[in-house]
């Protein structure tokens, strides 16, 4: 159950809150710096455990599921009332970062993996909360490397209907880019293909 739903009494808050202190006491005890991996991902498989978007242990992820269909890709996801903006529909922020994790996954899966360069946004209409929700994204360009993709957020009920549309422009780092960026944090830091989420 989120959080951000709960009517429980402030008492039993306190409480829980306490108890959320103890237990991060003993997750702090060994912490990694920013120059180190989370021991949990495995980059070669694709798993990144703190991922804010698809992250299994990632707090604040909600985590949407992706898998790749075809030339697309398509993911779902139910937000709960933690990414809530106006009263009963997600905040526009939510639905840019959920809109940009399947334009990425979509340019790695046709072969043309690459950092977001720019991502634009368009809102239809509000996405509701607690709602099954299907986002899609495919590539519609490739220029060299610079790859643009494009996707959809809509409802599980009515997907054929848009409420919020992304274009993303992604460029593939060259070796001399992406050593300064990940050497010593990502194994093959200096390959294109394995530089980048």
């Amino acid at each position: 159950m989120c959080v951000a739903a709960t009517e429980i009494s402030g008492d039993v808050l306190r409480q829980v809150a306490a108890q959320v202190r103890e237990a991060a006491v003993v997750l702090g005890r060994r912490t990694r710096s920013r120059a180190e991996l989370p021991g949990a991902d495995d980059l070669s498989g694709g798993f990144r455990m703190y991922n804010p978007v698809t992250g299994s242990g990632s707090a604040p992820a909600p985590p949407l599921r992706i898998e790749v269909a075809g030339n697309a890709v398509v993911g779902t996801r139910t937000l709960d009332l933690a990414f809530e903006g106006p009263p009963s529909f997600a905040h526009g922020g939510a639905s840019a970062m959920l809109l940009d994790q399947p334009l990425g996954y979509a340019a790695s899966a046709a072969g043309h993996p690459g950092m977001t360069v720019t991502l634009e946004i368009r809102y239809r209409a509000p996405v509701p909360l607690q709602t099954p929700l299907r986002l899609t994204a495919e590539v519609s360009e490739v220029n060299g490397r610079r790859v643009t993709a494009r996707g959809v957020v809509a409802t599980e009920a009515e997907p054929g209907t848009a409420l919020v549309e992304a274009s993303g422009a992604f460029i593939a780092l060259r070796p001399e880019q992406a050593a300064p960026m990940f050497d010593g944090v990502r194994p093959g830091a200096t390959d294109p293909l394995v530089a980048h989420d």
